[in-house]
């Protein structure tokens, strides 16, 4: 396999020539360029995606680059990374991922990303929140994905949570239902808010009393474990013979499997004497409750492709675009 020293040789060049005609070939003298080129071709040489700029010249193939919090990592929204990979395929660009921890170094992962010379940036996260965004990424083409700007004006594609819930429990009331028991995700996250919104606004509309509402915000702060409080929470308006709710409306399908298994513990049926709404459509789980689970759908793949053709079709726009949340109607409720 020809290496750039190869290139460098058969061209006559330095190895800095070779590195700047593949980068930066505006800083070379046309005649140069050329016959960088054309050992280019001779050898085959292509070593990373920015030398099919030299191979292609105008033509070549655009990239987009996706920063991902915690995104890639969890089969909550991983949909997101490979709509936006199949999306940029379509159309004939390349995509990769950086991924972003916690407990990474913000500036080094920026820079690694930046390293590759994206045509776009995709910052994307797992679960709708507010992101600071890196100021190295202000002027570059930026758009997010299930996030919004703390405080800069950038192009956002998140959930349209509110409205989703609010169709959710309009079909709920429809099916007859008048004593919900709410179980909410924390307080302090940003769809937990506009859920409950959507709740409140569909029940005013119906012409329910907001205040009668029994409802709960989970205190996830120790972590996943602390699902478990369901079960506490549960028990107060549940037992055995004895109930005070018809419904209960779970802040995530997390929160719906812990309320399958105390509703059948004490020997509810579900949706003949209690009925279950959940929210995500948590890939790998909805379909395997007993019965299947009522639930709203969290749009990761449709939030994946718009971010992406907000970059490849060059929009310019600096809006929060919402994206439908549809519900899937199954039988627990």
């Amino acid at each position: 396999m020809a290496s750039l020293k190869d290139v460098a040789k058969l061209a006559g060049v330095s190895l800095m020539t070779v590195s700047r005609a593949i980068n930066e070939p505006g800083k070379l003298r046309p005649d140069t360029y050329q016959r960088v080129k054309l050992a280019i071709d001779q050898l085959d040489y292509v070593p990373d995606l920015s030398a099919r700029r030299i191979r292609g010249d105008s033509s070549r193939v655009q990239t987009l680059g996706v920063l991902a919090l915690d995104t890639a990592t969890t089969p909550f929204s991983v949909e997101m990374i490979l709509s936006i990979e199949k999306t940029a395929r379509e159309h004939g660009w390349n995509s990769f991922v950086v991924n972003l921890f916690a407990d990474d170094s913000a500036e080094h992962t920026i820079d690694l990303l930046l390293a590759h010379r994206p045509d776009g940036v995709i910052f994307t996260t797992m679960g709708l929140r507010q992101v600071t965004v890196p100021p190295k990424l202000l002027d570059k083409k930026l758009v997010l994905a299930n996030c919004v700007s703390r405080g800069n004006r950038v192009a956002s594609y998140i959930p349209d949570d509110e409205q989703g819930q609010y169709d959710a429990i309009r079909a709920l009331i429809a099916k007859g239902y008048r004593a919900p028991l709410c179980i909410h995700l924390p307080e302090n996250t940003l769809a937990a808010g506009l859920r409950r919104r959507g709740l409140e606004r569909a029940w005013c509309d119906a012409g329910g009393d907001v205040d009668q509402l029994k409802q709960y915000h989970l205190d996830l702060s120790d972590g996943d474990e602390r699902y478990r409080d369901c079960v506490a929470l549960l028990e107060r308006h549940f037992a055995p013979g004895r109930r005070d709710c018809d419904v209960v409306v779970c802040g995530n399908d997390r929160v719906a499997f812990m309320v399958y298994q105390v509703l059948l513990a004490q020997g509810w049926q579900i949706p003949q004497q209690v009925g279950v709404l959940g929210y995500d459509n948590m890939v790998g789980i909805g379909q395997l409750f007993l019965p299947p689970l009522t639930t709203v759908q969290l749009p990761h793949y449709e939030l994946g492709r718009q971010a992406a053709l907000h970059l490849i079709n060059q929009l310019d726009h600096c809006e929060t675009v919402k994206v439908a949340c549809p519900l899937l109607l199954r039988e627990s409720m």
